[in-house]
């Protein structure tokens, strides 16, 4: 057990939290708990988003994808995952901001009436229960690898839990922001160092660029067959627009301090997102260059312990202590915004229906109990989980806003003609087929992407259930016209 770089660990750990508090002092409403008070400049608005998409997926699962099965392995995340934030800044930040809202929730009432907000807003959070699982779950892996098994994954997971919980209890946003801020340049000096340092290792980054066209882990394309190029296509619908009606980009959204900032954020974050992921699948590759079959062996039996494994036997402790410093920067951003937004949802869009008459303070306090409480579910939801990979916990959590949020948010932005009877079909149509399509309940999955099947019908069903009772009702008035006239007497 290396307890130099144990140290190096808490110390950071320590500092962050530090910082969270210190943020957390300048909190003064919920507007500064939920949206930091719509205050952030353009740097920081693109640090949080792209710290918030960086996460354990990025540095772990991602990488391990891309050698099993290249370029076509990961559409979903990071290409899917970034284009998220392009389409965001493109068509949607400046036309939320300028609505002022505290939640993205708050836009479906505002559109369609509290049914709608309530249903959404459920699908939102339950959406993050996978996501927020997939962090936790990398916490409890990387204090395990750095005690050499002394401490075990679950109390890894409660251990890692607790540091992020703690300031985000106390600071919400304010203390996310600042802390993603400090973060996301530890992450991003502290891998393209060790990127550097791996492409020395493997004999230069031209060997491992050749390795990587050698096995052909650039073909992005999918087989030209229809179930091949349908799956494809929903893995990268999946996240690309599945994320989209979620509350932590909502956040980054309604945190900057102008509409042009929250547009230029999004935008950038996104492209920035989708540049850097492949610093990590670099190390990665460079890593099997390095250790040869070992690291396929590694990849193919347990991929998410491939790059910590490659990082303590094969680098010095400098980079070691980068590579973790890094490694938990990215983990503890994302778990930090997914345990906020959820909870910023349930108190502004469900109990404040329930309770109508609370007062600011009282639901600032709500928020940070709701925090604790989701906090327990998600510890709870990813013990349960363990094995499942990282990955596939980050990728099926946006299946439900996909097919459930996120038709009626961009017709509710876009069509005049969108109405509550139409988001209502739509969700029913949606999350219908798309529960009809997972493999528990039949074998149409494996022809068709359940989601895309899902995304298809909430479409139909948004259509049919605005323009069918408009429909109807200029039929009925033209009928009772036309037999008004009949009745009219003859001259």
């Amino acid at each position: 057990m290396n307890y130099t770089l144990i140290a190096f660990v808490v110390v950071y750990l320590l500092g962050t939290l530090a910082l969270g508090v210190w943020a957390g002092s300048r909190v003064k409403n919920t507007a500064d708990f939920a949206i930091a008070g719509r205050s952030l400049p353009l740097i920081m608005v693109i640090t949080t988003t792209f710290a918030t998409w960086f996460g354990a997926e990025t540095v772990m699962g991602i990488p391990a994808k891309f050698i099993q099965g290249g370029l076509n392995a990961i559409v979903e995340d990071p290409f899917g995952a970034g284009m998220c934030l392009v389409l965001v800044g493109t068509f949607f930040a400046a036309k939320l901001y300028k609505l002022n809202l505290l939640t993205i929730g708050d836009f479906f009432r505002e559109r369609y009436g509290k049914g709608v907000e309530v249903f959404c807003s459920c699908a939102i959070i339950l959406s993050y229960l996978g996501w927020v699982a997939a962090q936790i779950t990398a916490l409890g892996l990387v204090f395990s690898v750095l005690t050499n098994g002394a401490m075990s994954e679950t109390a890894g997971m409660i251990v890692g839990l607790l540091a992020v919980l703690t300031y985000v209890v106390v600071g919400g946003f304010l203390a996310v922001a600042w802390t993603d801020f400090v973060q996301m340049i530890v992450l991003v000096v502290g891998l393209t160092i060790i990127a550097i340092f791996s492409a020395d290792l493997a004999g230069g980054a031209g060997k491992v660029l050749d390795m990587a066209h050698a096995n052909d882990l650039f073909r992005m394309m999918p087989e030209p067959t229809f179930t091949d190029i349908a799956m494809f296509v929903g893995a990268a619908l999946t996240m690309m627009l599945g994320s989209i009606p979620q509350q932590d980009v909502f956040q980054r959204v309604m945190s900057a301090k102008d509409a042009d900032t929250a547009r230029k954020g999004a935008v950038i974050g996104g492209v920035s997102y989708i540049l850097f992921a492949f610093v990590p699948m670099f190390i990665v590759a460079s890593a099997v260059v390095v250790m040869g079959q070992q690291a396929l062996d590694v990849a193919r039996d347990d991929y998410q312990k491939l790059l910590p494994t490659y990082v303590l036997n094969h680098m010095p402790l400098v980079m070691q202590i980068l590579f973790f410093g890094a490694l938990l920067s990215a983990i503890k951003s994302t778990s930090s915004a997914t345990l906020l937004a959820p909870s910023t949802s349930f108190v502004e869009n469900i109990l404040k229906n329930l309770h109508p008459r609370m007062k600011d303070r009282e639901q600032l306090l709500a928020m940070r109990w709701t925090i604790v409480i989701f906090a327990a579910l998600v510890l709870a939801y990813a013990i349960a989980m363990k094995g499942t990979p990282i990955y596939e916990l980050v990728s099926g959590a946006y299946q439900v806003t996909l097919v459930g949020a996120f038709v009626p948010l961009v017709f509710g932005l876009y069509w005049k003609r969108a109405t509550t009877q139409g988001a209502i079909v739509s969700l029913v149509c949606g999350i219908g087929v798309w529960i009809i399509f997972m493999p528990q309940i039949s074998s149409l999955g494996e022809v068709f992407p359940g989601q895309l099947a899902g995304l298809l019908a909430a479409i139909g069903g948004m259509l049919v259930g605005s323009l069918a009772p408009q429909w109807l009702k200029n039929r009925h008035t033209h009928k009772s016209h036309v037999e008004g006239l009949s009745d009219e007497p003859s001259a």
